[in-house]
């Protein structure tokens, strides 16, 4: 209200109208009109102190220093702004494919809620109804297809939904009792240099035998010929 508040400037200091205009970014010439109640009749003056605009010492000073300009008064409550999102907008060549996308996520995540559909695939409840009763116009043609694949969302808009989802519906991944098998590692640059470890297996392969194992003879008994049995009879 720059009126309302040069109109209380004028009648309760003494700043000049150069000091007022600059501050209620206004003419100096229509401040003048002001004072001289040939403008701004009828409006009720509103105090820049109480709304927190300007405070008495910075008044003082403007009184006190012509050349001096006022300087607003920062807000000691900042109020953050709101941020209203806007529907997501679908290009007009990707929106025929909103259809299929709808009945993969139908198909694939029934867990989705209608709300989460909406944000992926820019979609309204009334399709969403239409595709899940097989009422839609186009419902014989339509083909479950990826809406990542698709560019309708990212994969990453998809894996944060069907996770909030899964959590608020209560399902949980099963937790594996025992971890699988780790994979053979390389060996680190000490062990493979680490010839010793190479003769230990070298004499291990040689203390043992599969020859003698699947031949039936004992290890030491390698090479010796069998004695066959005297038959009685």
């Amino acid at each position: 209200m720059p009126k309302a508040t040069a109109v209380w400037l004028v009648d309760n200091t003494s700043l000049t109208f150069e000091q007022i205009a600059a501050f209620c970014r206004l003419h100096p010439l229509e401040v003048g009109a002001i004072a001289d109640g040939d403008a701004a009749q009828g409006i009720k003056g509103a105090d820049p102190i109480q709304t927190g605009q300007l405070t008495r010492d910075e008044i003082k000073r403007g009184e006190g220093d012509k050349a001096y300009r006022l300087k607003l008064s920062k807000p000691k409550t900042i109020v953050p702004e709101l941020k209203r999102r806007a529907p997501r907008y679908t290009p007009v060549s990707k929106r025929q494919d909103r259809p299929n996308a709808i009945l993969w996520l139908l198909r694939h995540h029934p867990e989705l809620k209608e709300s989460a559909i909406i944000r992926l695939v820019g979609t309204t409840k009334t399709t969403i109804h239409a595709i899940r009763d097989r009422t839609h116009w186009n419902s014989a043609n339509l083909q479950p297809l990826d809406p990542v694949t698709l560019g309708l969302c990212s994969q990453i808009d998809l894996d944060r939904e069907v996770e909030t989802a899964a959590r608020e519906s209560g399902v949980t991944q099963p937790v594996q009792a025992f971890p699988l098998e780790q994979p053979d590692a390389l060996l680190s640059v000490e062990e493979s240099l680490d010839h010793s470890a190479d003769d230990d297996r070298a004499s291990s392969r040689e203390r043992f035998d599969p020859d003698a194992v699947f031949s039936g003879l004992a290890p030491w008994q390698k090479g010796q010929p069998r004695h066959e049995e005297d038959d009685d009879d």
